[in-house]
C-alpha cells in the first residue's frame, strides 16, 4: 500500500467524483481509476459504491479513510519534523487544547516565542481532553492542553496558572438566572448538557451520587456549539466560566456551582518524546513562564 495511492484514495473520497479528483491531483482518470481498483485488489474489499457521476465509500472505504488519514498526518508530521531538524529558529508545532479561558497563557506563550522565533507556526487541534491525548499517543501532536490530572506514567507536564471554575450557562430567562450560585439540588428536573467525560468524572466530585438524578439529556464536546443549543432552550449547561458571551445582548447568564468547583490545566508530553528543535525551545519557554507567573 503506497502513501501516493492513500492520498489519491483520500481526494476520491472527498470529492465523491473521480473525474474531479483526477483534475485536482494532476492525473488522467483512467490512471486514477486503474489505481483505485488495485487498491481494492490488494486490500480484498470494496471501498467504493459507484453510480453514474459519484462514488461513495462503503463501510470498509470508511474504516480506511479514518485510517489513511491518520497514516497521512503521520508521515506529513515526521516530514515536516525531519525538514525542521536543522532549524532552530522555525518549523511547526502541533499542540492538541482542551477548551478553557486559561489557554490564553498559552497563547501569550506563543505571542512571545514567535518575536525570538519569527519562522514558527502553530496548528492547533481543539477537543476534549480524551480526544487531544489519544491524538498525542498516536504521535500526531507534539503537546497536549487537558483539564485533568495527567497520568504520571505516561506523561511529562506542565501546571498552566490559574483555574477553571464550574457553572450553569442558561438563557437570561430562565428562573435559576435569578440566583447568585447554583447548587446541586438546583440542577434536579431540569435538561442538562455536559460533555459526558466531565457527567463522569468532575461533577461527581462536586455533588457525589446526585448525578444519578440529573436529567442528563445531551452533550457537546466543543463549547461554541453548546451556547447555540443552550440558546434554543434546549437546556441549560454545565461548563466552565469565561467562555461565553454573557453580555446584555446575549440572552445567555453564567452562575457558579456552589461550594465551587474548580480544574486546573495541565501541558503535556509523551515520556521519552523527541522534540524537533523549534518544539523543544517553546516547551522550555513555556515551562520558565508558567513558573515564573506563578510564582
Amino acid at each position: 500500500m503506497e502513501i501516493r495511492v492513500l492520498r489519491y484514495f483520500l481526494e476520491v473520497a472527498r470529492e465523491e467524483n473521480i473525474t474531479k479528483a483526477a483534475a485536482s491531483l494532476h492525473i488522467s482518470q483512467p490512471t486514477l481509476s486503474k489505481q483505485l481498483k488495485d487498491l481494492e485488489q490488494e486490500l480484498g474489499k470494496k471501498l467504493f459504491r459507484r453510480s453514474n457521476y459519484s462514488v461513495y465509500l462503503t463501510e470498509e472505504g470508511m474504516l480506511l479513510r479514518k485510517r489513511a488519514e491518520d497514516i497521512l498526518a503521520m508521515v506529513d508530521k515526521t516530514s515536516a519534523e525531519f525538514q525542521a531538524l536543522g532549524n532552530i529558529t522555525g518549523g511547526d508545532v502541533q499542540i492538541g487544547c482542551a477548551e478553557s479561558y486559561l489557554i490564553k497563557h498559552l497563547a501569550q506563550g506563543i505571542k512571545e516565542f514567535r518575536k525570538q522565533c519569527p519562522g514558527l507556526r502553530y496548528h492547533i487541534y481543539s477537543g476534549n481532553t480524551e480526544q487531544v491525548a489519544e491524538r498525542l499517543d498516536r504521535g500526531l501532536l507534539d503537546l497536549a492542553v487537558i483539564v485533568e490530572p495527567p497520568n504520571l506514567s505516561r506523561y511529562n507536564y506542565i501546571e498552566i496558572p490559574g483555574v477553571d471554575t464550574w457553572g450553569l450557562l442558561m438563557r437570561a430567562d430562565n428562573p435559576l438566572a435569578e440566583k447568585k450560585s447554583i447548587t446541586a439540588n438546583d440542577l434536579i428536573g431540569i435538561d442538562l448538557i455536559c460533555s459526558d467525560q466531565s457527567m463522569k468524572a468532575d461533577i461527581p466530585r462536586w455533588c457525589g451520587q446526585m448525578t444519578d438524578q440529573f436529567n442528563h439529556v445531551g452533550s457537546t464536546n466543543l463549547f461554541y456549539n453548546g451556547t447555540i443549543l443552550v440558546r434554543e432552550g434546549l437546556g441549560c449547561m454545565l461548563t466552565f466560566n469565561h467562555l461565553a458571551d454573557t453580555g446584555p445582548d446575549s440572552g445567555l447568564v453564567f452562575r457558579p456551582l456552589h461550594p465551587p468547583l474548580e480544574n486546573k490545566m495541565y501541558i503535556i508530553w509523551k515520556k521519552y518524546q523527541v522534540f524537533t528543535p523549534i518544539a523543544e525551545r517553546l516547551l522550555e519557554m513555556l515551562k520558565f513562564d508558567f513558573v515564573k507567573w506563578q510564582s
